[in-house]
C-alpha cells in the first residue's frame, strides 16, 4: 500500500502534464504532379506548402484555445485526371481537414466533386479553368485569376500592345490548355474584330514531335503563335519552331511562363516569348514577394518555378479561417473561409460568391538573356 500511495500522485501529475501539452493534429492535404512531365512545377508547389506548415508550427498557433500541429498529407496526381480522383478519395478517407491543390485544371475539376461531397474545403493555387468555380460547389476556391481573365487579357494584349494581326493557336487538349486557348481567341477577337486566326492546331500534353503542325502553320505566316499548355510541351515546341525558321512571336499562359522554359526551349529561342502568370502584385507590394523568393531560395537552394508563393498563401489562408472559426472542423471553418480577407505575400486574398479571387491580377513577362523578367502587372 505504501508503494502505491507514494507513486499515485506522481502518476496523476504526469498524466495531467501530458494532457495539457497534447496538440491537436490538423491534417492538410496537398496534391500536385510530383511525377511526370510537370514534376518540377509540382515539387515547387509542394515546397511552398512545406514552408507554410513549418512556419505555422514554429508560431505555436492555438485554435479554440488548444495548441495545434499542422501536418501535410502529400499526394502525387501525376497530372492525370484518374490518378487525381484516386488520391482525392485517399485524402477524404484520411479525414484531412482541408486540401490545397491541385495544380492542373484537368485534375482539379474532377477531384473537386469528391472533396465537395465529403464537405472538405479545397483551395487551388494554380487552377485557372473557368469551369472549376462554376460547378455550384461552395467548398472550392482559387487564389489566381481564371482563364476568362488570363486568356482574355492575353488576347487583348496581343492585338492591342503587340500589334499582331495574324495568329495561329495550338493547344494540348487538356482542360487547362484548351480553356486558356479558347479564352485567348475570344479576347483577341473582342479587342480587334478583324484579327485573323489563321490556324487552330492540336497536340497532346505528352507529345514530343511537332513538325507536322508547325509546317502547316509556317505556310500561313502568322505574326504570333499562341500555345495553350504547360512548359514541358511548350518549350520543345518553341525549340522546333525556331529550328524550322518560323519567325513568329510566341505567347502562352501561366503553364508556359516558368523559370524552366529557357532550358526546355533554348535561351536564345525564348527571346520571342510573352507570357503571363495568373497572379501578381503591384509595385508597392513587390517587396513581400521578393522576400518570399529569397527565403525559398535559401531553404531549397533553387528559384521559385511558378506557383510556390500561391501555395504558401493558400495554406496560410486556410489556417487563418480555422483560427477565425476557432475550429479546424471543415463545416465550422468553411463559412469563415468564404468571407476571409487575408493579406498574403501574393496580395489580398478575398473570394467572391463562386470562390474566385476578387480583383485577380496578371503579371506579364518576357525573357531577357534567358531570364524571366516582369514587364507589367494587369488588373
Amino acid at each position: 500500500m505504501l508503494f502505491k500511495t507514494k507513486f499515485i500522485p506522481l502518476a496523476i501529475a504526469l498524466a495531467f502534464a501530458g494532457s495539457a501539452g497534447a496538440q491537436e493534429v490538423i491534417k492538410i492535404g496537398h496534391v500536385a504532379p510530383v511525377s511526370g512531365p510537370s514534376a518540377h512545377l509540382g515539387k515547387d508547389n509542394e515546397n511552398g506548402a512545406k514552408m507554410a506548415v513549418e512556419e505555422l508550427n514554429a508560431k505555436g498557433i492555438k485554435i479554440g484555445g488548444k495548441p495545434v500541429k499542422f501536418v501535410l498529407v502529400l499526394e502525387d496526381d501525376g497530372g492525370d485526371p484518374k490518378q487525381g480522383t484516386a488520391v482525392a478519395q485517399k485524402l477524404v478517407d484520411a479525414k484531412v481537414n482541408g486540401v490545397i491543390g491541385h495544380l492542373n485544371s484537368g485534375t482539379t475539376i474532377p477531384a473537386s466533386k469528391i472533396y465537395f461531397d465529403a464537405g472538405i474545403p479545397e483551395i487551388s493555387p494554380a487552377t485557372t479553368q473557368t469551369k472549376y468555380t462554376q460547378q455550384g460547389f461552395n467548398s472550392v476556391f482559387r487564389v489566381v485569376a481564371n482563364d476568362a481573365k488570363l486568356g482574355g487579357s492575353l488576347g487583348s494584349y496581343a492585338v492591342g500592345k503587340m500589334g499582331v494581326k495574324k495568329i495561329a493557336v495550338i493547344d494540348d487538349r487538356t482542360a487547362y490548355g484548351q480553356g486558356v486557348a479558347e479564352e485567348f481567341i475570344k479576347g483577341a477577337k473582342k479587342a480587334l474584330p478583324g484579327v485573323q486566326i489563321v490556324g487552330k492546331e492540336f497536340t497532346t500534353d505528352k507529345a514530343t514531335d511537332f513538325n507536322a503542325i508547325l509546317t502547316t502553320i509556317k505556310g500561313k505566316n502568322p505574326d504570333l503563335i499562341f500555345f495553350g499548355g504547360m512548359d514541358s510541351v511548350g518549350g520543345p515546341l518553341l525549340r522546333q519552331m525556331k529550328a524550322l525558321g518560323i519567325q513568329a512571336k510566341y505567347m502562352g499562359g501561366d503553364g508556359l511562363c516558368t523559370e524552366s522554359l529557357p532550358k526546355l526551349a533554348g535561351a536564345d529561342a525564348v527571346k520571342v516569348v510573352t507570357c503571363a502568370e495568373a497572379g501578381g502584385v503591384p509595385p508597392e507590394l513587390q517587396k513581400n514577394m521578393d522576400d518570399f523568393h529569397a527565403r525559398y531560395k535559401k531553404k531549397y537552394n533553387m528559384d521559385v518555378q511558378l506557383y510556390a508563393p500561391y501555395v504558401y498563401d493558400s495554406v496560410m489562408t486556410m489556417a487563418a479561417a480555422m483560427q477565425a472559426a476557432n475550429s479546424a472542423e471543415p463545416a465550422k471553418y468553411l463559412p469563415f473561409l468564404q468571407k476571409i480577407k487575408y493579406q498574403g505575400v501574393t496580395g489580398l486574398i478575398e473570394f467572391d460568391a463562386k470562390g474566385d479571387i476578387k480583383d485577380g491580377s496578371l503579371t506579364m513577362y518576357n525573357y531577357n538573356n534567358g531570364t524571366k523578367t516582369i514587364t507589367s502587372v494587369i488588373k
